[in-house]
């Protein structure tokens, strides 16, 4: 089996193009890998009166917050889907595609593996209901199958946007966010949705550092070292001076969350981690020469929208599955001290081998439609691939994936599979 891997890993190898920078496809499965283990620590789902609600070990363990910030990677995901989309603009229109015809094609894969979620749990949810489940409880495991859709509405916006994004300065967005909780918490004026701004305006600044690092303003390691310096002092100062939450990720029960809209702490912290992303690319790309490591990433890559939207519902699966064993440690219990920690570690592999099981039924609807066609200008016909882009016979495949495709990989021979 072990020799069977290692010939697969190397076939991936040889069949990723030269020129594809390695490093990118390996922040996103980073970013997305991060995500996932974040939301399967610090969140429970805790047994109490026949329902189940929703708590997390960063509230009755606030010394956990460190965790947030090593699992908490969205940042670098809008950084590589703008770095990506822009690029995958770029070459488009050189290829002579509308845009029209690149935002149908990347929007695309986000709408399929979106469609098979909803549909799923529409039915859970009229199942549920109908059984005479708590409404409680009901609407405790909606939201939280559903959770993830907020990223993609935003990513889906951005990505919409990339043509004006293209040129724009991340300090703009970034004076937007500041703006915002000057007047929400310094000022206390406005209304209450105000904050809300700082949805798209806080993404935006990552993302808007990957349109930088497209037009080669971030090539120099004096740019991470500046973003990471100056991410860490911001930050540490606004949860320090300021009273910012330390915890990077939302906790049911805080008067203020860092994500819940987003603030200006999440987003200079976000500056930090882009600053670390942009000092490591040189070591992924020699550790990424590697065929196994290589094989491992682009496993992830082709189904990365997959695995993020079902991760939730691999943890809930799991959850409600063995409730009729009793009140299991780590899972069923309230996270309030180090043995909830020991028995959640325990029953990581658990809720990977349900979301392995998603990933089987689900993968397909993430990948229909990978080769498509589209008329160029002059009728010039074009074949779109996921993660390559290739025109006319030349072969020659493009840049890396881009946002609308977050979970495209490198393009395997016909007939092979990773």
């Amino acid at each position: 089996m072990w020799q069977a891997v290692r010939h697969g890993a190397r076939r991936v190898d040889e069949a990723t193009p030269a020129s594809r920078d390695r490093a990118v496809d390996a922040l996103r499965a980073c970013a997305i890998l991060g995500v996932v283990l974040g939301h399967w620590l610090v969140t429970a789902l805790v047994a109490h009166d026949g329902g189940l609600y929703t708590a997390s070990p960063l509230g009755r363990m606030p010394w956990l917050a460190p965790i947030s910030w090593i699992f908490q990677t969205l940042a670098v995901f809008f950084l590589v889907s703008g770095h990506v989309a822009t690029r995958s603009l770029a070459s488009a229109r050189g290829r002579g595609l509308t845009y029209g015809q690149w935002l149908r094609a990347r929007l695309g894969r986000l709408a399929r593996p979106v469609l098979a979620l909803l549909g799923l749990w529409a039915v859970v949810t009229a199942g549920l209901l109908l059984s005479g489940a708590p409404a409680d409880t009901v609407h405790t495991l909606v939201k939280l199958a559903l959770s993830p859709l907020w990223f993609l509405l935003v990513l889906a916006a951005l990505t919409a946007a990339t043509p004006l994004v293209a040129r724009l300065h991340p300090l703009w967005p970034l004076a937007v966010v500041l703006h915002v909780d000057v007047l929400r918490f310094g000022l206390h004026l406005g209304p209450a949705w105000l904050g809300w701004a700082d949805l798209p305006a806080g993404w935006l600044v990552p993302y808007a550092l990957g349109a930088a690092w497209t037009r080669g303003e971030l090539d120099t390691r004096r740019a991470g070292w500046v973003l990471l310096a100056f991410g860490t002092a911001a930050t540490a100062g606004l949860v320090h001076w300021a009273g910012y939450p330390a915890a990077m990720v939302g906790v049911p029960g805080a008067a203020v969350s860092n994500l819940d809209p987003p603030t200006l702490a999440v987003v200079t912290f976000g500056l930090a981690q882009c600053g670390l992303a942009l000092l490591l690319r040189d070591r992924l790309r020699r550790a990424m020469r590697r065929p196994l490591p290589w094989a491992a990433v682009a496993t992830v890559n082709l189904s990365a929208m997959t695995i993020f939207l079902w991760h939730q519902t691999a943890l809930m699966t799991t959850t409600a599955a063995t409730l009729p064993a009793g009140r299991l440690p780590g899972l069923h219990t309230a996270p309030d001290g180090l043995t909830w920690i020991a028995a959640r570690l325990g029953w990581l592999p658990v809720f990977a081998l349900v979301l392995a099981l998603c990933w089987g039924a689900f993968r397909s609807y993430e990948q229909i439609g990978g080769r498509r066609r589209a008329r160029g200008r002059g009728g010039r016909v074009v074949r779109v691939h996921p993660g390559t882009e290739r025109a006319g016979r030349s072969g020659r495949a493009g840049g890396a994936a881009g946002a609308g495709d977050a979970g495209a990989a490198p393009r395997v021979p016909r007939g092979r599979r990773v």
